[in-house]
């Protein structure tokens, strides 16, 4: 008698080793950690424009802005825009900012037939004159965006067909606009070689990966929220990046026809300790955290040594550094929680600011987040439930005209 199993089960770690490993062989975006960049580099130099402006939405932006939010301290005095939004106030505030004559514009989209994108594209021709000394396309080689840019004489970057948008960070997509910002690409693509290295390897980051991932699928059905608590403003933009990365991956249906998601949080410490933490703390116990700190903020601002006048009582916080009080913060909240004990936490600390650290943080992230897909048996790299919505929403466009 042949058995064949296809209904889901919680794998073997070594099942679900074997099954990455062989993705590898298909999805991209696990081996752009060893791409060349010479050309990315090259071209950064040649940028003399002062505003770098991004049109990209999702995927095609989120990854950049984390990474640039996280290491404006590191970049040159250019200024990098980012255009993604078609709320027409919003865009407008944001155009208002930008020097038009001394622009370089950035259109990204995988398919190259997004609509929030192409909706600015167009915005922007409207006002200003976009031609191959002003403007650059990051797409596949194939798509519309592309014959827009050979039909307009535009140099072009490619986006691998195998990587997708929300894991395409690591790519051009990214790089791009990040060299030339004066970012030092290849210590970024250094912190993932790092990850990559050492969970293939089997090494220390092997174990914590997988540890964690077989955790949040073994305790999904109690714990199916999962809250990042980022005690840096500087990792804001990585919040939202993982909100994507995590929500639009893991929120599907598997094999059995079950659906599954883990529902994303991000928070910043320490303001969201003066809302979210209540839930936490005596809400629903349907919550995981994980704390990310920043071991060295690389900065002295220090409280000066003064008395207000009421305030007095307060002067024993005199003379104390900002970093300090911020990760004295962080290790208050995190000691609450586990004194409680019922609440499952784990802690991250980002050992300096910088693009090395960066990378590690977000490709280990990439990473765990095809891991969680694999344990729970689902195709982590598709989402059909956003395609629904474009296919109604270009419906819907076309029976205006």
């Amino acid at each position: 008698m042949q058995y064949l199993k296809n209904f889901y089960q919680i794998k073997s770690n070594a099942d679900i080793f074997a099954k990455i490993s062989k993705e590898k062989e298909t999805i991209g975006y696990y081996d752009l950690a060893f791409q060349d960049t010479s050309a990315i580099k090259e071209y950064a130099k040649t940028v003399r424009q002062q505003d770098i402006v991004v049109i990209g939405i999702g995927g095609s932006s989120l990854g950049t802005y984390a990474i640039h939010k996280f290491l404006q301290h590191k970049e040159n005095k250019k200024k990098l825009h980012f255009l993604e939004s078609t709320d027409p106030l919003d865009l407008e505030r944001r155009v208002s900012k930008i020097d038009l004559n001394d622009t370089l514009f950035i259109i990204i989209s995988k398919s190259g037939t997004t609509i929030e994108t192409v909706s600015i594209l167009k915005y922007l021709s409207s006002i200003t004159t976009l031609n191959k000394s002003n403007t650059i396309c990051i797409t596949e080689h194939d798509s519309k965006l592309n014959d827009f840019a050979k039909a307009n004489d535009m140099k072009t970057f490619e986006i691998p067909k195998n990587v997708g948008g929300r894991f395409s960070v690591f790519s051009t997509v990214g790089l791009v606009p990040l060299s030339i910002m004066g970012l030092d690409i290849d210590k970024i693509l250094t912190g993932c070689k790092t990850i990559y290295t050492d969970y293939f390897e089997k090494g220390e980051y092997y174990k914590s990966i997988m540890e964690k991932a077989r955790f949040m699928v073994e305790n999904k059905n109690k714990f199916n929220i999962n809250v990042i608590f980022s005690y840096s403003s500087l990792l804001e933009g990585f919040n939202k990046w993982y909100v994507q990365l995590w929500g639009e991956s893991l929120g599907k249906i598997n094999i059995n026809g079950t659906k599954q998601g883990l529902t994303p949080i991000g928070l910043i410490g320490p303001v969201d300790q003066h809302s979210f933490l209540q839930l936490i703390m005596e809400g629903k116990r349907d919550k995981t955290v994980t704390f990310i700190k920043v071991g060295d903020f690389e900065n002295e601002l220090t409280i000066p040594d003064i008395s207000l006048p009421g305030l007095e009582e307060l002067n024993y916080i005199n003379n104390i550094k900002f970093k300090n009080i911020i990760n004295e913060q962080a290790d208050a909240t995190i000691e609450a929680i586990e004194h409680i004990k019922d609440i499952p936490c784990d802690v991250i600390t980002i050992e300096a600011q910088d693009e090395y650290n960066i990378g590690k943080l977000m490709y280990s992230y990439e990473l765990l987040t095809s891991i969680v897909g694999s344990f729970v048996q689902i195709n982590t790299y598709d989402q059909p439930g956003v395609e629904a919505g474009k296919i109604i929403l270009k419906n819907k466009l076309k029976k205006t005209i």
